[in-house]
């Protein structure tokens, strides 16, 4: 496995792992690598340091170190704006994970609108055919569901995506 910073269009920079270089490639020519942010299929590698650990060289007890390319500068952070870094990146993942449950929930359910509730005690109770749905419900009518145990989930309101 290796692991690449890729780019979005939009300049989101995000981390994905892959068999290989190659297989990265092939992967973004399939639109299969999506940024997590804003669902860009327009990505291609970022420019990323190298990663090289310091050696001890061959029984000689010196230490050599490889540098990151001049072309690269190097990233010296303070912790909390790695902190912060890292919660943006799982916050993307985050979006683009119940982006993709709502979608699937909106290609595969019936949507029944406003009478949700309704809808979903009629499956209960027997009185209408069994089936996925979604739609809308008001805070009473979701608090009355729950009392009837009556199971349900609620889909995020998602931001729009930009473009």
């Amino acid at each position: 496995m290796i692991v690449f910073d890729v780019k979005c269009s939009k300049d989101h920079v995000f981390e994905g792992w892959f068999s290989s270089s190659a297989g990265f490639e092939e992967q973004v020519a399939a639109g299969e690598v999506a940024c997590p942010i804003c669902g860009d299929l327009k990505v291609a590698k970022a420019l990323m340091a190298p990663n090289v650990a310091t050696t001890k060289a061959a029984g000689k007890g010196v230490t050599t170190t490889v540098e990151a390319p001049s072309a690269v500068p190097a990233a010296v952070s303070a912790p909390d704006t790695v902190m912060l870094a890292k919660q943006k990146e799982q916050a993307g993942q985050v979006m683009a994970m119940m982006r993709a449950v709502k979608e699937h929930v909106e290609q595969n359910f019936d949507n029944v609108g406003t009478k949700f509730a309704d809808e979903a005690k009629k499956i209960h109770y027997g009185e209408a055919e069994k089936r996925n749905i979604y739609g809308q419900a008001t805070k009473e009518q979701a608090e009355e569901l729950l009392e009837d145990g009556i199971e349900f989930g609620a889909l995020p309101e998602l931001p729009k995506l930009d473009g």
